[in-house]
């Protein structure tokens, strides 16, 4: 099965409707991409939430270990681990109330696209939430 992103048209309808991200692999680097990301969906007016069990805050805010750590609905988790991590990290995502995971530009997993997909998830893989929301503001 090949990876199928929704148009360019439904990640912006996804974006605006989103208000809170929960960013796996969160750095608390501002030099780190992961940071300027997330720092640039915060400034943009998003909720971010960090999850990253090896450090304690990040764009000031407290981080949590996992997923399963964060209280309330997510709208989007974004994904910044290697590849072959995406599966675990959708695993976990199964596990939790959020509408759309999403992995960052360069991280592609076909088996776990097609874990979520099956479960009716909306997946988009390989694909960099701030520039998305730049082009489709």
């Amino acid at each position: 099965m090949a990876i199928e992103n929704p148009s360019r048209a439904e990640l912006g309808a996804i974006l605006k409707k989103a208000k809170r991200i929960a960013v796996v692999g969160l750095s608390n680097n501002p030099d780190r991409t992961s940071y300027m990301v997330s720092e640039a969906m915060q400034k943009a007016g998003y909720e971010i939430i960090p999850v990253n069990p090896t450090i304690d805050e990040a764009l000031g805010v407290k981080a949590v270990a996992s997923l399963k750590d964060i209280e309330g609905h997510v709208d989007i988790v974004n994904v910044f681990r290697r590849s072959e991590q995406l599966l675990d990290v959708a695993k976990e995502f199964d596990e939790i109330d959020c509408d759309i995971f999403w992995a960052q530009q360069g991280c592609i997993s076909e088996e776990a696209y097609q874990f979520l997909k099956e479960k009716g998830n909306t997946v988009i893989m390989d694909r960099c939430i701030k520039v998305e929301h730049a082009l489709t503001k």
